[in-house]
C-alpha cells in the first residue's frame, strides 16, 4: 500500500515542486553549507586536535569560524534586497531565522562529524567555533546594511 501512494512519479513531482519554491535567495547559503558539509566529512587525520580549552586559536578553530561566518553572510547575503530596503519591517525576523539556522547547521555538522563520516570527532570547541563564527558573519552583514541604508 505504502508503495502504490508513494510511487517514484509523485516523488519525482513533490521534488520538482520544493525545487521551484526554493529561491533562488537560498542559493548562496545552501552552496556555501554544501561545501562545509564536504569540508567536514573529510578524514581528520590532517587536523589538529583540541585538548584543553587553550586550544581553541589553532588553525582548526579559525576555519570553523570562517566557514561559519561566510555561511551566516551568505545565507543573509541572498535575502539583501529584501533587508536593504528601508520600508521592510521583518528585518529582525530574517536576521534571527538565519541565525538559528546557521547555528544549528554548525551542530550538525559536529553531530555527523562524531556519529556518521569517519575518522573525524565532534567537538563541544568546534561548535562553539561555529556559533562564533555565525555571529561574527551576521554582525558583518549588519555593518553594511547599516552603511547602505545610511546612504539612502
Amino acid at each position: 500500500r505504502f508503495v502504490r501512494c508513494w510511487s517514484i512519479q509523485r516523488i519525482n513531482r513533490l521534488i520538482k515542486i520544493a525545487l521551484k519554491r526554493l529561491s533562488e535567495k537560498f542559493y548562496p547559503g545552501l552552496i556555501c553549507a554544501s561545501i562545509i558539509m564536504v569540508l567536514m566529512g573529510l578524514p581528520g587525520k590532517c587536523f589538529p586536535t583540541v585538548v584543553c580549552f587553550w586550544d581553541w586559536l589553532k588553525p582548526d578553530k579559525i576555519a570553523h569560524l570562517i566557514l561559519f561566518a561566510v555561511l551566516s553572510f551568505l545565507s543573509l547575503w541572498g535575502y539583501r534586497k529584501i533587508l536593504f530596503d528601508p520600508n521592510y519591517k521583518d528585518r529582525k525576523k530574517i536576521i534571527i531565522i538565519i541565525s538559528l539556522i546557521s547555528i544549528a547547521y554548525g551542530g550538525l555538522t559536529e553531530f555527523m562529524q562524531k556519529y556518521v563520516f569517519t575518522n573525524r570527532y565532534g567537538s563541544i570547541f568546534d561548535f562553539i567555533a561555529d556559533t562564533i563564527g555565525c555571529i561574527l558573519g551576521i554582525i558583518f552583514f549588519l555593518f553594511i546594511v547599516q552603511k547602505k541604508l545610511k546612504k539612502m
